[in-house]
Order: structure tokens, then sequence, then C-alpha cells
């Protein structure tokens, strides 16, 4: 049980930018359970983001509150997705080769695809999750949709390889089997059955995961961790889009 609540630290430690003032081992054990419980934390963020969203919400015209909950949501991450978003952006723009790919992720000068790729995310994410409230739905549905963001990036590191023996996705996959994707799982589960409506995120989120999958594997041969952060963004947007269109149905 003490593996278990150091994981959960860790994950929090790692996902969010609240505050955990304690040194948490890193070992397989630890990083096992934090992989566990990555939407257990998405669910946290999701939470926050949503009290705040209900409490604002007669307050505020839907623009603005549209934008503090878009703030809050990034503030709450520290933008740690959006800077692997932006890495892989400029390493698939630069048409080199894998190689060259690699360099370029690597480097922590930012490109003009790094910056598109960042304006357009985030505008996207705007528009949809004011859409998304415009036609009358709660902000509590971006509990599940962030929840299944952080299950997206369990699946990945569960079913597709690193591409190199080394990095934060190498270490992690080291420590994890099918049966830790079967405990992420679980409390999305749960979520979900007090959220029905909810249900038909879930095989969003299995195509989302399978394509994604598959283009990585094309581009670079397997994952890094920037790429398992950019498939967090990816599919918190492909769910924003999947969460709208079941509302409005």
């Amino acid at each position: 049980m003490k593996e278990a609540g150091f994981g959960v630290l860790l994950a929090i430690q790692f996902l969010t930018r609240l505050p955990v003032p304690l040194a948490c081992p890193w070992t397989p054990g630890t990083r096992r359970w934090a992989a566990r419980v990555y939407p257990l934390v998405g669910m946290l963020i999701g939470s926050l983001v949503a009290a705040v969203g209900t409490l604002l919400e007669a307050a505020l015209p839907l623009p603005l509150l549209t934008l503090a909950l878009l703030s809050l949501w990034v503030a709450l991450t520290g933008g740690l997705h959006l800077d692997g978003l932006m890495d892989l952006a400029d390493a698939l723009g630069s048409n080199a080769p894998p190689e060259k790919r690699w360099a370029i992720m690597k480097d922590p000068q930012v490109g003009s695809f790094a910056v598109l790729a960042l304006v357009f995310l985030l505008a996207w994410k705007a528009a949809l999750l004011w859409t998304l409230l415009a036609a009358g739905a709660s902000p509590w549905w971006l509990v599940p949709v962030i929840a299944l963001g952080r299950l997206a990036a369990v699946g990945l590191l569960v079913s597709v390889p690193a591409a190199r023996a080394e990095g934060l996705a190498h270490a992690w996959q080291r420590s994890l089997g099918r049966g830790d994707l079967v405990w992420a799982v679980a409390p999305v589960l749960v979520l979900l059955a007090l959220m029905p409506g909810a249900v038909g995120l879930i095989p969003a989120l299995v195509v989302f995961v399978a394509l994604y999958g598959l283009a990585v594997r094309r581009a670079f041969g397997g994952i890094n961790g920037d790429i398992v952060g950019a498939a967090i963004e990816g599919s918190e947007l492909w769910l924003l889009l999947m969460a709208w269109v079941s509302c409005a149905a």
C-alpha cells in the first residue's frame, strides 16, 4: 500500500502543478501505480475545472467563462503536454528523415510549426468548449474528457513500444503490463456509470489511440514522452468534439 500511496502522489506531481511537498521514490512499483491512477488524476483536474465552471457560469458571459476554464485547465497541468505537442509538431513539420526528427524533438528552441500547433489547438479547444457549454452541457462533462485523455496515455504506453530504449516513456513501459491498463480503466467505468451520457466517449477514445499509435509508429517507429504528452492534448480535443456531438444529438 505504501507503493500505491507514493504512486498516487507521483502521478499528481507528474501530471499537475498541484503542490505535493514530498519526494516520491522513482521505482518500478511507484511508476506502475502512478500509471494506474492517471485517469484518477484526470478526474481531479476535471473536477477542479468543473467546480470553478459551476461557480462562475451564472456570473460570466459564455466567452469569458470559456476562456477562464481553459486558462485554469492549462494552469493546472503547467502546459506540460502542450510542450510535447509543440515538439512533435516541429518534428513532423520538418519533413526530415526519422533521425533528424528525433534531433528536432529534443531541440529546446521553438519553431514555427510548434507555434502554429499551439495556437490552433488552444483555439479549437476554446471553440469546442464554448460550443459544448452553449449546447447546454454541464461543465462536469470536462471530468470524463480530461480523465480519458490520461487513459489515452496509459493505452499508448501499454500498446505501442518506445522508439528508443531511453527516456521517460521507456522507463514507464518497463514497469507496465496490460493488467495495469485494466486498473486504469476501472475508475473510468465507475465515472461513466455516474454519467451514462458520456459512455460514447470510450469507443471514440479507442479509435483515437489506435489511429494515433499507428501514425507515430510509421513516423517515428514508436513513442517517447513528447509523443505521449501530445496524445493527451490530441485526445482531449477529439473527446471535446465527441462530447459536443453527444450533447447536440
